[in-house]
Order: structure tokens, then C-alpha cells, then sequence
């Protein structure tokens, strides 16, 4: 997470889940973005067979469910995203700001009057937080 930026951040947590963070700062500042949900495109089958269940709305809706579903270990930590690797950054298409909605961080217990997870509003792989800890 104090690495360069572009590039890729895994970590196990919980003793049993890699994760996985684009680091965002300067090389030696603690800056990075958690990777939590993706829409999977490409490559259903070897993620289903990842995951063990079929449902793309499932496949990748979690940071720990998205690096399964991607393969992602800790060899993977340190990866450059944008000049070089097996992984890599592409630029997406443009979410209109009112279509995206920030919540409470989801997993934490500090910090929940800050609104720091972005999200798609309405969107179906979006990583689901309880209802609970939604803040609008």
C-alpha cells in the first residue's frame, strides 16, 4: 500500500481471503483504493469453477470473492497495472453522478460517519453491506 502508484496491493486477511487494493498515493505514502465488486465480462467459466457456483452476480460481489474469482495471490502483490503484468488497468465508460452512491466502509467499526465506499446505485454485482450500516 506504500509501493508506487498503479500498482496492485493483495493481502490475506482473516486468515483465510486475499484482497486486493490499487495503490492511489505517491511511492512511501499509505494510499490505496479497495478493489470490492466487478461485473465479470470475460472468463465465466474458469471463475464459476473458482468460486464453485455459477450465478455472475456472486461471482465477484466482495473484495475476498472478486480476487477468488480473478485468481489473485499474494504473488500477485506489487503487480503494475499500468505498464506491465499478467493484470492491467483499462479505462471504463463513465458513471453518471447520480447513479453513484456513498455509503459507510463495510467490515469496519470506526470511521462509519464517513462515507467512503463508492458505489453504483442499483447496480446487481455491487457487494451487498447490510442494511444496517447504510448511511444515505
Amino acid at each position: 500500500m506504500f509501493g508506487p502508484p498503479g500498482h496492485l496491493y493483495v493481502y490475506f486477511t482473516y486468515g483465510m481471503h486475499f484482497c486486493m487494493n490499487v495503490v492511489t498515493g505517491s511511492d512511501g505514502e499509505g494510499s490505496a483504493v479497495l478493489l470490492r465488486a466487478a461485473e465479470p465480462l470475460e472468463g465465466l467459466e474458469e471463475m464459476s469453477a473458482r468460486r464453485g457456483l455459477t450465478d455472475p452476480r456472486l461471482l465477484c460481489s466482495g473484495p475476498a470473492r472478486l480476487a477468488q474469482a480473478f485468481g489473485i495471490v499474494r504473488a500477485h502483490n506489487g503487480a503494475d497495472l499500468v505498464n506491465g503484468s499478467e493484470l492491467s488497468l483499462l479505462e471504463g465508460r463513465p458513471v453518471p453522478r447520480t447513479r453513484v452512491e456513498r455509503t459507510p466502509r463495510i467490515g469496519v467499526r470506526v470511521g462509519l460517519d464517513r462515507r467512503w465506499r463508492f458505489l453504483v446505485r442499483g447496480d446487481p454485482y455491487v457487494s451487498r453491506a447490510r442494511p444496517a450500516a447504510r448511511v444515505r
